[in-house]
């Protein structure tokens, strides 16, 4: 049923997806930047963002995620453990846990996340609670590294019962997988920057993180400052140019 918003406030979670086990940078969450722990910046730009009510970190039950599921408490949030793989399970055990009637999907490895974006998508939904789906992503027009989805619980309830294979690594795939399937809302900015990376998953992407933190200091940087400097800094685009991003299906 989809929340009726004469009824009651709209609870929206942000939750947090977090994991040791990556295959090209382990422990990549946990790896400092500029004095904090990755994970840190993203649990800091979530609590910032406007009209987000809670944050949990969803990690997994495999002994090696014990040091995200101590973290994350050590930094003031919720966890949610459960299956490595079956990401998509759980999104679901954290919106049971908190009663979210919208869940915020963000990844771990993103530290570089503008809490302004996140309350634009958050804000967009509140708007038109209607909507299954809201997203930077639809339409790529914001550098990689600053994804921001969010998914209803009605939603997340129809994707969990078909979600299959790597739509259960993703979590959101299945939403879009099938225009029309559902109803969603892409977000896009101007100018266009989908062409940068600001995301973790090699070493030469903690490399240019490092030089974009040492440039705009610790705090969540405004993604307009972050395309700024990058664009008046080629060298430091050329860090991570190289890196190839993963197909959906290589879960």
């Amino acid at each position: 049923m989809r929340p009726d918003p004469t009824a009651h406030p709209a609870r929206v979670v942000a939750v947090i997806q977090a994991r040791t086990g990556s295959s090209r940078l382990p422990g990549k969450v946990l790896l400092p930047l500029a004095g904090r722990p990755v994970l840190g910046w993203v649990v800091r730009a979530a609590l910032a963002a406007p009209g987000v009510n809670e944050v949990v970190v969803a990690t997994s039950t495999a002994d090696g995620d014990d040091a995200v599921a101590d973290l994350a408490a050590d930094l003031g949030v919720g966890v949610v453990r459960g299956s490595e793989l079956d990401v998509l399970s759980r999104f679901v055990a954290a919106r049971d846990a908190t009663a979210a009637d919208a869940v915020v999907r963000l990844t771990a490895d993103c530290p570089l996340l503008d809490p302004a974006l996140v309350g634009a998508v958050v804000g967009a939904w509140r708007a038109d609670p209607s909507l299954d789906y809201v997203a930077t992503t639809l339409v790529r027009t914001l550098p990689r590294g600053l994804d921001v989805e969010l998914v209803s619980s009605d939603a997340l309830n129809r994707a969990d019962a078909v979600a299959r294979d790597h739509h259960r690594v993703h979590v959101t795939s299945a939403l879009y997988a099938e225009p029309g399937a559902y109803r969603t809302l892409g977000l896009v900015v101007a100018p266009d920057a989908h062409d940068l990376r600001v995301t973790l998953d090699t070493a030469q992407d903690a490399t240019l993180l490092e030089a974009v933190t040492t440039a705009l200091g610790d705090a969540p940087p405004a993604w307009r400052d972050l395309v700024a400097l990058l664009r008046s800094r080629p060298e430091l685009v050329a860090l991570n140019a190289e890196v190839r991003q993963k197909a959906l299906e290589e879960a």
